[in-house]
């Protein structure tokens, strides 16, 4: 399979506002030559120990291989290819075997206007890896709905992996009206190549965008589901996966959604409003907060703990410019115990970035987050280090 290198192509310091404890970083442009960038995921692939990056792209799975040092370049190797007529749409990908290398699925077909016929919207692949995993990677065609749109790997209380998809429509939809959105979690079979069983769980919604998995210390699984009718809550218990529960957030509808912790161990909601929206919120104290009402068609999020402070920050992108004419990364800093008051800092503005999808990771093991992000029209792939003075 040919791989081919892609170069640094840019490497720059971002001025940061003195600002007690802000997260610090350079940005690394580590591929410019992206169709969409539907989806980006990080795992090791290879088993070398190091975090890779893996990206869903128009037509084409690929991964990059982490060189282990930030001004080295990346390896990209192809996983799939024209796997369906329409684009692929998202990718899942984490070790769920112990064998220190991640088992990959992806969703493909997208085709959002059609609702009814399964042949021309939607299609759920498991890859099956070859020995040389720079080599293309077998595709395992899995049940599927119509409109499949993002997808994650769960462990469930009994310590077995799932692999939970969800559409974007419920089948027939028209302008989110008709059937409820069914979410399906496959079960893992003994033998990945074989047949996997899957249950449909109703999400009650009429279009749905985006999951959020909550796996607790004690074993418990709860995924949140973010659409048109805001978040629910679905809890996996004893016979499998309950009810849907609606969380306590606005009902005018949810693009993005997050979990981010507090100092003393309270936790925060934070979403994006409403589908492809223009406002991030916080929901925390019983109080909702709107941070940034100002951008256009938000459509990436994620909490984590930066700098060590012992609570999370928010990190969101954007795809289409704003009324200042930009696209781009924030990451928003809490100053204070209630999770109500923050400050939002520009991601190194100087790389441009329509952000489709971001992730974070510690991609050089020296114990702080990074950011990783796509770009559509801005047709990259950026690694955000983490150079926060420790």
């Amino acid at each position: 399979m040919k791989s081919y290198m892609i170069g640094c192509l840019l490497l720059s310091m971002i001025p940061w506002t003195a600002y007690s404890q802000t997260p610090q970083f350079s940005g690394q442009v580590i591929d410019d030559q992206v169709s969409i960038g539907y989806g980006v995921v990080t795992g090791d692939v290879d088993g070398d120990g190091k975090i890779d990056i893996l990206l869903a792209d128009k037509k084409e799975i690929v991964w990059y291989k982490n060189p282990g040092h930030k001004t080295v370049k990346w390896t990209r190797h192809v996983l799939a290819k024209d796997l369906t007529v329409s684009d692929d749409v998202c990718i899942a990908a984490r070790d769920i075997d112990g064998d220190g290398k991640v088992e990959i699925a992806v969703g493909a077909q997208w085709n959002p206007g059609e609702t009814n016929n399964l042949e021309k919207s939607g299609a759920v692949f498991y890859l099956d890896a070859p020995k040389d995993r720079t080599q293309l990677w077998k595709p395992i065609k899995l049940y599927h709905e119509v409109t499949i749109h993002r997808m994650k790997w769960v462990k469930t209380p009994e310590q077995k992996f799932q692999l939970v998809v969800l559409p974007l429509h419920g089948h027939g939809n028209a302008n989110g009206q008709g059937k409820a959105v069914n979410f399906i979690a496959f079960d893992v079979p003994s033998k990945k190549n074989g047949i996997w069983s899957y249950d449909l769980i109703s999400t009650d919604m009429h279009m749905t965008h985006n999951f959020y998995p909550i796996e607790s210390k004690n074993g418990d699984l709860t995924v949140l589901v973010g659409g048109k009718e805001g978040i629910k809550s679905f809890g996996y218990g004893l016979n499998g996966w309950g009810e849907a529960v609606t969380w306590p957030v606005s009902t005018q509808g949810v693009g993005e959604l997050s979990l981010g912790k507090l100092k003393g161990g309270a936790s925060f909601t934070t979403t994006i409003e409403p589908m492809h929206g223009t406002s991030l919120v916080v929901y925390a104290d019983n109080k909702r907060v709107v941070l940034n009402d100002k951008m256009k068609d938000g459509h990436a999020l994620a909490c984590a703990d930066f700098v060590k402070q012992g609570r999370d920050q928010i990190v969101m992108g954007w795809r289409n410019p704003d009324d200042a004419g930009e696209t781009g990364v924030k990451i928003y800093v809490g100053s204070d115990d209630n999770g109500l008051e923050w400050k939002a800092f520009d991601v190194d503005p100087t790389i441009k970035m329509a952000c489709e999808d971001l992730t974070v990771a510690d991609l050089n093991g020296d114990g702080m987050l990074d950011i990783i992000a796509s770009g559509r029209a801005s047709k990259n792939v950026v690694v955000y280090w983490n150079v926060t003075k420790k």
